[in-house]
């Protein structure tokens, strides 16, 4: 049965050649590593993301007085309806862990580089995308802690004066986070966004494979030698088949991120769902303690250090732009970090007040 399938196959697609140059005869740079990799499980991750969603909409109702019973009858009553929520929830903060390590691994390994500008643009396109992601999507169970936290996310834009109310209430729909601002998180969460994410990560893929996997600055020196003057496809004749070397590190990558969302579930199920996310929307009290996700943690602790909203938002604004064109202005031919140690101070600075942003947010 299987040999007949083939053969229909064979002769309509040409499955063998087919497998031979996009598999086990595509190379990739022998130094390549398992940073590399993380590109990969965040796809995955969002595939799960697209499962596991489908499957709760079977029994979520987006409205402001049902939306909050049906999120908890799916915890309590939906036969595994727990399991799929948690998977849905900590897959969700795991794939944007996944896409953040990603970015931080191709800017230390230079692969925004020279031809791969625009790849490094639709990255970042993709990443704003999964932020909208996650905050469309943690309002949905109209809990306490959702209902909070979006209020404060939604606020932000209001510190830009005259069109900052008119974006505010565009988001929400009315002055106030309300039913009307359910349903527009819902349509963006359920059709757009899944939408324009699956272009991006169309038009992503289809830069990588076109121009070519990068090769690891380090120790490597084929494309040093050989400066971007017109368009080629950077092969590595010299480097390891695609499958199953490179298969093999995602797998273990795989299975290392899949390792630790069932930790997660199994052992820390509050961490992602704590006792706000079980308490029902009440626009008239206010939580003494609410803070936006965890994601958000760094750009609200700076909004609040910075006393002038206005330019704390400009600021952030400005620092995406520079984020989305930072191929564009950084010129410089050589590509190893660790060679330029400017470049090397900017990043290590950049990364640990993040973090530290972070934390301060948390506890703070």
């Amino acid at each position: 049965m299987w040999a007949k399938i083939k053969n229909w196959l064979e002769i309509r697609i040409g499955l063998t050649e087919l497998i031979q140059t996009q598999l086990t005869e595509y190379r990739v740079p022998k130094n390549i590593n398992l940073f590399y990799t993380l590109g990969f499980v965040a796809l995955v991750f969002f595939v799960l993301q697209v499962v596991t969603g489908f499957f709760l909409l079977f029994y979520y109702i987006p409205h402001s007085e049902t939306a909050f019973r049906s999120v908890q009858e799916i915890m309590s009553t939906v036969p595994y309806g727990w399991l799929v929520r948690q998977m849905h929830v900590v897959g969700s903060t795991l794939m944007f862990v996944c896409v953040f390590l990603h970015f931080i691994a191709v800017f230390f390994m230079g692969g925004y580089k020279k031809p791969r500008e625009l790849t490094w643009v639709v990255g970042t396109f993709m990443f704003f995308v999964t932020i909208v992601f996650c905050l469309s999507g943690y309002l949905l169970p109209w809990s306490q802690m959702s209902y909070w936290a979006t209020t404060i996310a939604t606020t932000m834009p209001t510190a830009f004066p005259y069109i900052g109310d008119m974006v505010g209430n565009l988001m929400k729909g009315s002055p106030q986070v309300s039913g009307l601002t359910l349903n527009r998180f819902f349509a963006l969460h359920v059709t757009l966004l899944p939408l324009i994410l699956v272009i991006l990560i169309g038009l992503h893929l289809f830069l990588v494979r076109r121009i070519g996997i990068s090769s690891p600055p380090f120790g490597r020196a084929e494309e040093a030698e050989r400066p971007w003057k017109k368009y080629h496809h950077v092969s590595h004749p010299d480097g390891h088949p695609f499958y199953p070397d490179f298969v093999l590190k995602e797998v273990v990558m795989l299975m290392i991120f899949f390792a630790l969302m069932f930790f997660i579930i199994s052992f820390l199920p509050t961490l992602l769902l704590p006792e706000e996310s079980n308490i029902a929307a009440d626009p008239f009290k206010t939580p003494a303690h609410i803070k936006p996700e965890w994601y958000f943690l760094a750009p609200y602790q700076m909004l609040k250090i910075i006393p002038n909203k206005f330019l704390g938002i400009s600021l952030q604004i400005i620092l995406s732009l520079l984020f989305i064109l930072w191929p564009f202005l950084d010129t410089k031919e050589e590509v190893n970090i660790l060679k330029r140690r400017r470049l090397l101070a900017f990043f290590v600075l950049g990364v640990f007040l993040w973090v530290v942003f972070t934390i301060w947010g948390k506890v703070s």
